[in-house]
């Protein structure tokens, strides 16, 4: 009888241990925050309650930066590669859009025609993403039992995030407001057709919405070079053309994703199946539209104060619905921030204007003086100037030599950095002050030459006259968070790379790392579980 019992006894224990081995969240919470910056986060956390920001810097694991290895990097190429743990040379995406030269008309990178859109105009897909997702990974090992859905103010980061195998995708149409998709995911809850029609919809709630400071005007005191007591009252009419994307970039925009992601939380199946659940979620940490030029305002305070709120109500609905140990939470930025901060006369500032057109016609010149009275130079796109690939063929010229003359002519221009030809990148005869144009481009549909611009120096639009994209090394700090599934608090001060975001997470889910990826888990969560 003893045996027997005994015998009872290690088989449970061993039931146990199996059990522990086994074990996976039920539900992944992956919270990308569209530009979010770490030193906005440690400025205002004075007016931050105890449940959202600071609770995940104070419960999880916290590093300090996450690093990007390539530059000119936007949405679109940064969530690809923090959802593939791989850069735009491996996944392709390398911008929000890319040029047609055949049609001369600017596209999605994510374009494609096979597809229709629900509540948009637009087709798209994710085909254009050439690697595997975390998403994409948990589906194929799950045998599609696991659900994934992402939800996003924006096209990119949801359809990117969701990945090919995702079950859904959702983001705020810049011209109706509605939640659209693509008919390449065909899963569409009703809790989401609910707030598409009537009352719930956001068209037919916008005139009531009125965006003034939440705090007094004393309360907005993190950011000392706001020199005027003026409040503000943004209202967003749908008659403007540009109503849907200014509303994108104010606070209220994150209550829009907060309270659908709550409807997936609340009312939807996500995190009770056998198998784990991924659940992405885009928050906009990045300045109002309709102060851009400024780089310190109440506005931005006001949507990290904002912001703390929706965090904290999410995490008080997974921890009630599954239970916070029963879920991990991911938190991190992309890498960037627009800013388009415009310079006080008088104050001397290094820098200047990159002038494309101008520069392509100059090296068409140079080159006809070379090979003869020719059309050399097809255009300028995204920092990368395309030659004529058909009138080098035809006129039998070797187009490494070509290319090779054509970026020495370019390197002389002021404001240019470095400059490095395709041909270079694809012979591997790329060194370490190039490696940022390598890991940022991909080698299908890229220029013959890509530049990179001094800091300081922006591309001028020579019709509008308008400077954009001005170039700033200083780093955009930008904060890691895993927290919940019993994950005890450390803070790791240095920087990681985002690449290693994705081989992390899929390591704590116990399947493979996407198809592309070469990085390692991050050992500080590894050892931590």
């Amino acid at each position: 009888m003893k045996k027997l019992i005994a015998s009872f006894i290690t088989v449970l224990v061993a039931a146990n241990m199996y059990a522990q081995e086994k074990r996976t969240p039920q539900l992944v919470v992956i919270i990308t925050i569209d530009q979010l910056r770490g030193d906005y986060v440690e400025f205002f956390k004075s007016t931050f309650g105890e449940k959202g920001f600071k609770r995940l810097l104070n419960e999880g694991i916290t590093y300090s930066h996450v690093r990007f290895e390539f530059s000119n990097t936007d949405r679109a190429s940064s969530f690809a590669t923090l959802f593939t743990g791989s850069n735009p040379c491996y996944h392709s995406i390398t911008g929000n859009m890319k040029y047609d030269f055949e049609k001369e008309r600017e596209i999605s990178s994510l374009h494609d025609s096979h597809y229709l859109g629900n509540y948009t105009h637009q087709n798209l897909s994710p085909k254009n993403l050439l690697c595997s997702t975390v998403g994409d990974e948990l589906r194929y090992a799950s045998k599609g039992t696991s659900h994934v859905f992402s939800i996003s103010p924006e096209l990119e980061s949801a359809i990117i995030s969701a990945g090919h195998a995702g079950n859904g995708a959702f983001w705020i149409d810049d011209f109706n407001g509605k939640w659209a998709t693509t008919t390449y995911y065909r899963n569409i809850p009703p809790y989401v057709d609910k707030l598409n029609i009537g009352k719930e919809s956001l068209s037919q709630r916008l005139p009531s919405i009125t965006w003034s400071m939440m705090l007094p005007s004393d309360r907005y005191s993190a950011l000392p070079y706001i020199n005027d007591n003026k409040s503000y009252h943004y209202t967003f009419n749908e008659k403007e053309v540009d109503c849907y994307q200014r509303f994108k970039t104010s606070a209220y925009v994150n209550n829009e994703v907060g309270r659908l992601a709550l409807e997936f939380i609340n009312n939807g199946n996500i995190g009770a199946h056998q198998t784990p659940d991924m659940l992405c979620i885009t928050f906009y940490g990045g300045n109002f539209a309709d102060v851009r030029d400024k780089s310190h305002t109440r506005e931005v305070q006001d949507i990290y104060f904002r912001l703390d709120k929706n965090i904290e109500e999410l995490l008080e609905a997974v921890d009630r619905k599954i239970g916070l140990s029963n879920a991990l939470i991911v938190v991190s930025g992309n890498g960037y921030y627009i800013n388009t901060e415009t310079i006080a006369e008088g104050d001397n500032a290094p820098g200047g204007a990159f002038h494309p057109q101008r520069c392509t016609a100059l090296l068409n010149m140079y080159l006809m003086a070379i090979y003869g009275q020719k059309n050399w130079v097809k255009g300028y796109y995204n920092k990368q100037i395309y030659l004529n690939r058909k009138t080098i063929e035809d006129e039998r010229i070797e187009l490494s030599v070509i290319q090779d003359k054509s970026s020495e002519f370019i390197a002389e221009f002021s404001g240019v950095h470095k400059v490095t030809t395709d041909h270079k990148l694809r012979n591997g005869e790329w060194n370490e002050g190039s490696a940022t144009l390598h890991y940022g481009t991909y080698h299908a549909g890229r220029g013959d030459l890509i530049i990179e611009l001094q800091p300081g120096w922006g591309v001028q639009d020579e019709i509008t006259g308008v400077t954009m994209n001005v170039k700033n090394n200083n780093a955009v700090q930008t904060p890691l968070v895993f927290f919940g599934y019993g994950l005890k608090p450390v803070k790791i001060e240095r920087s990681v790379y985002a690449t290693e975001i994705a081989p992390t997470i899929t390591n704590i889910l116990r399947i493979r790392s996407p198809n592309a990826c070469s990085d390692l888990p991050l050992p500080e969560v590894i050892r931590n579980q």
